[in-house]
């Protein structure tokens, strides 16, 4: 009995340890920002602000001559319904531009240095469509992109159905040069699924991960902001991109819009 006794007790205190490990792994216990989307109507303009039009005059296609052009507060673009934020791109005219859509940011109502970021979402399909969850740095300290960096937390493709992407660019690391620093999973539900997306983040390291299951970590090698610009506060882009060097290599088919990208829910823990 006691030899039982005792047998129990290790077992127990290997299970208490292995938990108390996998705590410490994450580290990231506080919810400090969240959108459940709970609030039909317009998204809540207290979290969230927009990109606006075409990117021009210096950039148009924002930089990857993309063919959308983005909305602010229009609900055939952009809604919550059925406690889901809905982006939506549209065939239709806007300007010059042959389709809409819109691009959602938190710029200066929701900054991060380090943390959790997690979103769940189910993603838009078809050939031409790029969705994408991602960061930016909200003050550009060590200059005009790539230099200040950028997360991509996930980027999908509509050619390229089942794929999921996690990538890092920066001064040294980048999609001008192809050194851009990227990871991939694949899943075949991705449209008529929720996954979550979700990168950690600290002073050392990126992981990045679907459903919890980490699939890349960038790591910081301490050589100074070409390389680890993620030393600033950064904040949170969502959007559906119609073309664009990527997301139109193959052209675009105009028979499958409009197509949404549906956000469950955001959550950041530091």
């Amino acid at each position: 009995m006691k030899q039982t006794n005792r047998l129990t007790n290790i077992l127990f205190l290997i299970l208490l340890i292995s938990c108390k490990f996998s705590v410490a792994q994450t580290g990231y216990h506080q919810l400090v920002w969240a959108d459940e989307f709970n609030k039909a109507g317009l998204p809540d303009s207290t979290k969230w602000g927009y990109d606006i039009g075409r990117g021009c005059p210096n950039i148009c296609g924002w930089g990857n001559n993309e063919l959308q052009y983005y909305t602010v507060a229009q609900k055939q673009n952009v809604r919550i319904e059925n406690g889901h934020l809905i982006i939506e791109a549209r065939k239709e005219r806007k300007e010059d531009a042959n389709y809409t859509s819109t691009r959602l940011i938190s710029k200066n109502k929701g900054d991060w240095k380090y943390g959790r970021i997690v979103v769940k979402a189910k993603l838009p399909k078809g050939r031409g469509i790029w969705p994408a969850i991602w960061m930016l740095p909200t003050d550009w300290e060590y200059g005009a992109w790539p230099n200040s960096g950028e997360i991509d937390i996930m980027e999908n493709v509509g050619y390229w159905p089942d794929s999921v992407l996690g990538t890092i660019h920066t001064g040294a690391y980048n999609g001008m040069l192809g050194t851009q620093k990227t990871e991939g999973l694949h899943y075949k539900d991705l449209s008529t699924a929720f996954h979550e997306y979700s990168i950690e983040w600290n002073k050392d390291s990126i992981s990045f991960f679907v459903d919890q299951k980490k699939y890349q970590v960038f790591i910081n090698d301490h050589k100074g902001f070409k390389t680890w610009p993620f030393d600033k506060r950064f904040h949170l882009l969502i959007n559906i991109a119609v073309g664009g060097n990527w997301g139109g290599k193959y052209g675009v088919d105009d028979s499958i819009f409009p197509q949404k990208m549906e956000i469950d829910y955001i959550r950041i823990y530091q």
